[in-house]
């Protein structure tokens, strides 16, 4: 994006990532995915020496175990990180950051394909993370397991 300008806007004019937004479901070892996919007009995008808007999408999620328990929910944060970072319509897909649980753990990318009009295929590519001390980078013990599945070419289907 080194030729946007400072304060311009990336629109998605031809409506390409309304295709995926949505409530789609998948389960994969165990584990019942939820992610609810929408579009976010005009989000403002921060990098080093300059600023943004786009149209992009949001995903929020949910984790359950086989026995419903819920591992993770992140379906009610007000962040919006879990964003597209990037899309080629002409593949049906979108690339996402994913900056990952507490302390950043399993950050990375998400590619998402549409498949047809009730599927799409996931592929989720964390960058290698570690703590060196963990007491110091990531203090007061909080859960930095990933739920999200680490898989390629997982289904999800609309609700």
């Amino acid at each position: 994006m080194d030729d946007i300008i400072q304060g311009g806007h990336v629109k998605d004019l031809n409506n390409d990532l309304n295709q995926f937004v949505g409530i789609y479901k998948a389960i994969y070892q165990g584990n019942e995915t939820t992610l609810y996919i929408t579009k976010v007009e005009d989000k403002l995008v921060k990098i080093p020496n300059k600023s943004y808007y786009t149209d992009a999408l949001v995903i929020r999620y949910t984790v359950k175990n086989s026995s419903g328990a819920v591992l993770q929910d992140i379906q009610n944060s007000t962040q919006s990180d879990f964003c597209s970072i990037s899309s080629f319509p002409q593949e049906n897909a979108v690339v996402l950051h994913y900056p990952g649980t507490n302390c950043g753990v399993g950050s990375g990318r998400v590619f998402l394909f549409k498949i047809n009009s009730t599927q799409l295929s996931w592929e989720y590519r964390p960058n290698g993370s570690i703590f060196l001390d963990k007491s110091i980078e990531c203090p007061g013990n909080p859960d930095t397991k990933v739920y999200l599945p680490v898989t390629k070419d997982l289904i999800f289907t609309k609700q």
